[in-house]
C-alpha cells in the first residue's frame, strides 16, 4: 500500500485519470481517494517509483506521504 499526496486532483474528472493510469499497473489492486485532502491510497505492492511517474506522465505531480 502506498499513501499520496496529489496536489492537482481536484474533480471528479481527475480522479478518473488517475484510476485509469493507475489500475492496469503491475501490482496495483485497488485506490482509495480522499478528494478533501487531495490523497489517495493505492492498494498492492505496486512499487511507488513506478505510481509517480505515471501520475506524473499524466499531468499529475505527486508524492509519497509517510506510512
Amino acid at each position: 500500500m502506498t499513501d499520496l499526496s496529489i496536489p492537482d486532483m481536484s474533480c471528479g474528472h481527475c480522479r478518473a485519470s488517475i484510476e485509469a493510469a493507475l489500475l492496469p499497473l503491475p501490482g496495483v489492486t485497488g485506490i482509495r481517494f480522499d478528494a478533501a485532502s487531495r490523497r489517495a491510497t493505492v492498494e498492492g505492492d505496486a512499487p511507488a517509483a513506478l505510481l509517480l511517474q505515471t501520475l506524473e506522465q499524466i499531468g499529475f505531480p505527486a508524492e509519497t506521504l509517510p506510512a
